[in-house]
């Protein structure tokens, strides 16, 4: 067993302790104020130092040194949770009425931490500098850009990030270069006619019908559209009409979401979105409006470091799989608009999926992950090709 493996075994009852106060205590995207303020704390007993970045919820900490020619690397965790009641009957589960970590969050921050005090017993090996990023409001989307505005990936030369994956067993860490999560756009359609009695259909112009015919010709943007070997998700999740049995209404909305793994085809489907809906709108005699609501882009491994990762992930004793991509969405994908960066999937043994109120994982996979992130850093210090920095490209 090496010394990092054993020092992360001694530290999992304190890694697991950290990860269920942090899930009885689950704060929303910004509003994660106590769990900045016991971040914060940890890091401190720990004498990690808390750099000065102006962030209202989440913190920016910091490992090593810059004054020797080496790199500055960058981990980051998210910290927040959802408007989820919890379902699980957990000792620990959640004391806050209708707000729960059912997306793992809690594990992610307690991997960090524990991938701190890693470093932190060998700051005086590193060679380079490690920043540690504890982001806020993830779930919203807006976290990795208020941490960008911040300035805290500024002269950093590469990102990485993990996320639990439930579906995956403890021990294991998927690893893939290029696009690994999807875009994740939102849309709302509004339809306007002209409202009526239910009876007297003709003496009116009839939304919710246009509304239908939207909801099944979007359908057809992804199977005439989207190429067999690329993939899109057009999904239409909610329509809102009228408020009485016998009244046809004057206006129907829709909401829903779009995900794709490449720029071209996000760009390909939104083009033909407006196009579909004018058309379906105008043959029906009514007018739609469509409204975009811009998500993070696809998250897309730099080749270069994803093989770093699965180096580091050997190194660290963990097994390493081929992921399949995940549809849903990730805002880690800005910062790797702006650096090479490598976001990954850890095991966790779970019996739910993300964002599920039963949503439970294997605590036994924090000592993985918090050494995985340490040995990733300590080895990304060292790579030759990242200290260059021209060298990484992003897909």
């Amino acid at each position: 067993m090496g010394k990092l493996e054993a020092d992360s075994l001694e530290l999992e009852p304190k890694l697991i302790a950290i990860r269920r106060q942090l899930h009885q205590h689950p704060e929303l995207s910004n509003e994660e104020f106590e769990t900045t303020a016991a971040i914060r704390q940890w890091l401190e007993e720990a004498g990690i130092r808390i750099a000065k970045y102006p962030l209202p919820t989440g913190l920016i900490a910091e490992l090593g040194s810059t004054e020797t020619g080496g790199p500055v690397i960058a981990l980051r965790a998210d910290i927040d949770a959802l408007p989820i009641q919890e379902e699980t009957g957990l000792p620990f589960a959640s004391v806050q009425e209708g707000k729960m970590h059912a997306c793992g969050h809690d594990f992610h921050t307690a991997s960090l931490l524990g991938a701190a005090f890693l470093l932190k017993q060998r700051e005086a090996e590193l060679k380079g500098k490690v920043r540690l990023i504890f982001q806020p409001a993830e779930e919203k989307a807006t976290g990795a850009q208020q941490v960008l505005r911040s300035g805290a990936l500024d002269g950093v030369h590469a990102v990485f990030g993990l996320h639990n994956k439930p579906d995956l067993p403890v021990g294991t860490v998927g690893i893939k270069s290029g696009a690994l999560m999807a875009a994740a756009d939102g849309f709302k359609i509004e339809v306007d006619g002209v409202g009526t009695h239910a009876a007297v259909p003709d003496a009116g112009i009839d939304p919710i019908v246009t509304a239908a015919h939207i909801v099944t010709a979007l359908q057809s943007i992804v199977s005439r559209n989207v190429s067999p070997l690329d993939s899109a998700v057009v999904s239409v999740t909610q329509i809102h009409s009228g408020s009485s049995w016998n009244v046809i209404p004057d206006k129907a909305v829709m909401d829903g979401t779009l995900r794709t793994f490449d720029e071209r085809v996000r760009k390909r489907v939104r083009e033909r979105f407006a196009q579909v809906i004018d058309g379906v709108a105008s043959a029906l005699d009514t007018t739609a409006r469509l409204h975009w609501i811009q998500g993070p882009p696809p998250v897309l491994n730099d080749p270069l470091l994803a093989g770093l990762g699965k180096q580091a992930a050997e190194a660290a004793g963990l097994e390493v799989v081929e992921p399949v991509p995940s549809s849903a969405g990730e805002d880690f994908a800005f910062y790797q608009q702006q650096v090479p960066g490598l976001f990954v999937f850890i095991g966790t043994s779970g019996t739910q999926e993300w964002h599920h109120p039963g949503f439970t994982l294997d605590e036994q996979a924090l000592p993985y992950s918090a050494r995985f992130l340490a040995q990733l850093a300590l080895d990304a210090l060292e790579s030759e090709a990242i200290i260059r920095t021209g060298e990484t490209a992003v897909v």
